[in-house]
């Protein structure tokens, strides 16, 4: 899906399911330990995923997950732009470019550099200037839900009633968007599933996706590979590796997309554009397909 088919998609409100890629290019991340810290294999990888299936491809220079240290934007950009503008200069016209970072520099060097979509783990709230550039931008917005921050927020994750203050902080934080000038109609919502989240808390927010679809945006959803399937599975502490989460992972995929999700954000991107492709041929009858 090219930037300009991105753009089209958001405007359709029959929307079909999209399949976006993640590629950490960090030496910390979770899920494959730092194996596409070098340009070439990042690009590799980039190009792998899009004959997967991919529609988009999240690139990202900076590890989010649970007590992971900040990344200075310096560093960030470092490892981002050569990734960037290698992909987008074989991949331009088939899969569409986000950047994963909660900073404004970040992101307008990643958009220099051939990136069309923001996606903010902070939901603008990191940085000041990160809502500002979207709307001088123009670019699509990823707003995601955390509670406290990625070194803190798995430890004593609290809600009275999760899904009613997701949704309610994904309301605020799109008016805090709209506020500064992004076109409502470039917004993404993202539940944030597995931070700042207990396993009944995602599990819950999956459960109840369909009351976030109300908020008229498309939601991302991204629960791949995570804790919280392993638990679920009564996976034994350190005695497997978020790759060996696939059926669970799979899914919670299924489910997403049969409940609303517009965008899953997945590391299997073969194995989960077939389950998004099944199960978008079982809600349409065939039709399309």
């Amino acid at each position: 899906m090219s930037p300009a088919e991105f753009d089209e998609w958001l405007r359709d409100e029959r929307r079909r399911p999209l399949v976006m890629g993640v590629l950490n290019v960090t030496p910390d991340s979770f899920s494959d330990g730092g194996r596409f810290i070098e340009p070439a294999a990042a690009v590799a990888r980039a190009g792998q995923m899009a004959a997967e299936g991919a529609d988009l491809i999240d690139v990202g220079g900076e590890s989010t997950r649970p007590g992971s240290l900040p990344v200075e934007p310096d560093e960030q950009i470092r490892r981002v732009v050569p990734v960037l503008r290698a992909a987008r200069a074989s991949l331009a016209d088939v899969v569409t470019l986000s950047i994963d970072t909660t900073r404004a520099d970040v992101a307008a060097a990643a958009l220099d550099a051939g990136a069309h979509v923001v996606n903010d783990v902070s939901a603008g709230r990191d940085d000041p200037g990160l809502l500002p550039l979207a709307a001088r931008r123009e670019c699509p917005l990823i707003l995601m839900h955390m509670q406290g921050t990625p070194q803190t927020m798995q430890l004593n994750p609290t809600y009275s009633d999760v899904t009613a203050e997701v949704k309610s902080f994904l309301r605020d934080r799109s008016g805090a968007a709209t506020g500064a000038g992004v076109d409502p109609r470039n917004i993404l919502l993202d539940p944030g599933i597995g931070f700042g989240k207990t396993v009944g808390h995602n599990l819950e927010l999956l459960r109840r996706l369909g009351e976030l679809t109300t908020l008229g945006r498309p939601l991302v959803v991204g629960t791949s590979r995570k804790g919280f399937i392993g638990k679920a599975l009564g996976e034994q502490p350190g005695t497997a590796d978020s790759a060996s989460r696939l059926f669970g992972t799979a899914a919670t995929i299924a489910w997403a997309v049969a409940n609303g999700a517009g965008v899953v954000r997945v590391h299997d991107v073969g194995a989960m554009a077939q389950v998004v492709r099944m199960v978008r041929s079982i809600k349409s009858g065939g039709e399309g397909e």
